[in-house]
């Protein structure tokens, strides 16, 4: 049968990539996410033990049948039943015949003849089941076989979202009772699943995780209601006009800009497999770099790869273009949970997005409760390994756009930002209409000001910084920069990952964290008094840093270390050649211990840590 999206042609293509990484494997499982008609399935059927997944009931049963049509003999049934449906010449005047024909109805999607000859086909298929005289494979292979017969008499354009008002030549023709096309082999072993994948992704065991999903805003349980209505057999109330069911069990938020890429995220993010392959359109939501990030964050980047595969995609008569279509094919192989990193949306100065990696190998081990104290853009919480992860921030202007991460729902996020962008007509390098948002944002008192919008702004200022002036009036400069699919991605990572945490947020100053047990971890990356930026030189309505503010906090250091509590202290002491004695002093007083980074190589900085505990 004709069906959008079907990968028929390219299944040779995932065939060589998955040979190249020596995974045909019998002993391996491969999760076919978004099954449809089963195209890849039945192809892989007999390499990998399978695992089928559809949130629309006829896909799952017409892959079923497909895939296992070689264990189909009829032994109980004791004759052949095509042989048997095609020479009896029974009508049934049932639900197809009533609402789908003339017969009783305006609708044309089949002749008077055929939907009833469809009802008959399918009351004897239900019978033989309810009898028992066929298996559960039997019973999904005649199904399959129906729903294959009916798209040789169909009077549509290929789907079954609305029939034609003239009568097609091939609607003419009187129907045939015909076998589903699929390879003579059978499933090593087959599981099925009829949900929402990403409502089943975390407990899915399998090796490769197959991802072809929708890609456009077509809605397959729209396009092919008539199919679901005849596995599912329920005669079910339907729209008057088109004689749909009801859609909306079958709505997918894959077909839905950004609800797709936050789907796409979560997917590669939880599952189990080792190996994920995806097959994605070029027409599609989802851009090439931003699955580039995607894969590249939970997977491997020396594994990762991206083919660009020439495809001829289903047309109807009235989609035909001419033009040529690309598939993009791309595998990676998924990192250990431990070593996947995340990144703060914001471009926050003196951020240690590129640190984290390091910093983490040297945090005590077994620790509940990790706080840290100066947050900034919040790299080192969202990626901090603790019971409880307590984020402080002094100034709150970054406390609450951390905090809007956590309780806005992302999607709704992004639909703000959206709409934000279109009532300013907010465009790279456009400085009007930058100016226009940020004078408005500034003339709203301090208290009435929306996180969010200050979030888009900074999408499009200067190097994407947060900087005010002393009345604290955002003043940062247009820029040259927007929201792009690199933004996006670290957007929707984070987000989801702050709000799985349930990170608590706090805006005070970092001494209040007092009486802390021994199985608490504070880390502390204050601003340094040998480097000057926006956030410390003291002229933006803020506290800036100096040296009583750096003795301060090292009185509060030793208070922790009295306290038995573990801390870790992000510091600079030695810029341009000079030395902090100050810190060094206090380091060599105390018999702490300083471990130089290697993240700033290059840079003309003494970058280290400083810990109190043996590692």
């Amino acid at each position: 049968m004709r069906f959008i999206g079907n990968k028929e042609l390219i299944t040779t293509d995932i065939e060589k990539l998955l040979k190249g990484k020596n995974l045909l494997n019998k002993e391996l499982v491969f999760f076919d996410a978004f099954c449809g008609i089963g195209a890849v399935s039945d192809y892989f059927k007999s390499k990998f033990r399978l695992k089928i997944n559809d949130m629309i009931y006829w896909n799952t049963i017409y892959a079923q049948g497909r895939i296992q049509s070689a264990l189909c003999n009829f032994d109980n049934l004791g004759f052949d039943p095509f042989l048997h449906l095609n020479s009896s010449e029974v009508m049934i005047k049932g639900f197809f015949y009533n609402n789908y024909s003339p017969g009783n109805s305006d609708r044309m999607y089949f002749s008077e003849y055929n939907a009833g000859r469809i009802d008959y086909f399918r009351q004897a298929i239900e019978d033989w089941k309810d009898d028992k005289l066929i298996d559960d494979n039997e019973y999904a292979y005649l199904l399959s076989s129906l729903i294959e017969s009916i798209s040789y008499v169909s009077n549509t354009a290929g789907v079954y979202g609305a029939f034609l008002k003239h009568w097609d030549t091939r609607a003419k023709k009187e129907i045939k009772f015909i076998k589903v096309g699929a390879k003579s082999s059978f499933s090593i072993e087959l599981e099925l699943y009829n949900s929402k994948v990403e409502e089943i992704i975390e407990d899915v065991e399998c090796d490769i995780l197959y991802l072809d999903p929708p890609y456009t805003q077509n809605q397959y349980g729209t396009q092919y209601h008539l199919l679901e209505t005849l596995v599912q057999n329920d005669n079910p109330s339907i729209s008057k006009v088109t004689g749909s069911r009801s859609t909306s069990p079958m709505r997918s938020d894959w077909s839905k800009n950004f609800k797709s890429h936050i789907l796409f995220d979560k997917l590669i993010a939880k599952t189990k497999a080792k190996h994920i392959v995806f097959s994605y359109s070029v027409d599609g939501f989802l851009s090439k770099s931003f699955i580039e990030a995607t894969l590249k964050r939970y997977g491997k980047a020396e594994s990762y790869i991206c083919q660009k595969i020439s495809y001829n995609k289903y047309t109807n008569f009235k989609s035909r273009k001419g033009k040529e279509h690309f598939e993009l094919l791309f595998y990676v192989e998924k990192k250990n949970s431990s070593e996947v990193f995340y990144e703060s949306p914001l471009n926050y100065i003196g951020s240690k997005s590129k640190l984290v990696n390091e910093l983490s190998k040297y945090y005590p081990k077994n620790i509940s409760t990790f706080i840290d104290g100066f947050g900034g853009g919040a790299n080192v919480a969202i990626n901090a390994n603790a019971k409880k992860v307590i984020y402080n921030e002094l100034n709150y202007f970054v406390k609450d756009l951390i905090d809007s991460f956590e309780i806005t729902d992302t999607y709704d996020y992004l639909m703000y930002i959206k709409r934000i962008e279109k009532k300013f007509s907010l465009k790279k390098e456009d400085s009007e209409s930058y100016i226009s948002v940020r004078k408005y944002y500034n003339s709203l008192k301090v208290n009435k000001r929306d996180s969010k919008m200050l979030y888009t702004m900074l999408l499009y200022g200067f190097n994407q910084q947060l900087r005010f002036n002393s009345k604290h009036e955002f003043n940062n400069p247009v820029g040259m920069r927007w929201f792009n699919d690199k933004v996006l991605e670290k957007f929707i990572s984070f987000s989801r990952v702050i709000k799985e945490k349930k990170i608590e947020i706090y805006n005070v100053d970092y001494s209040e964290f007092k009486g802390l047990d021994d199985d608490t971890f504070v880390y502390l990356d204050p601003p340094y008094s040998m480097t000057t930026a926006s956030y410390n030189d003291g002229k933006r309505g803020f506290n800036g840093w100096n040296l009583e503010e750096e003795n301060r906090l090292l009185d509060y250091a030793c208070t922790l270390n009295d306290n038995n509590s573990k801390f870790m202290i992000s510091y600079v002491i030695e810029h341009k050649g000079e030395k902090n004695n100050n810190i060094i002093d206090w380091v060599q007083r105390n018999n702490f211990k300083i471990i130089e980074l290697k993240g700033y190589s290059g840079l003309k900085r003494h970058e280290v840590i400083i810990i109190n505990y043996d590692k």
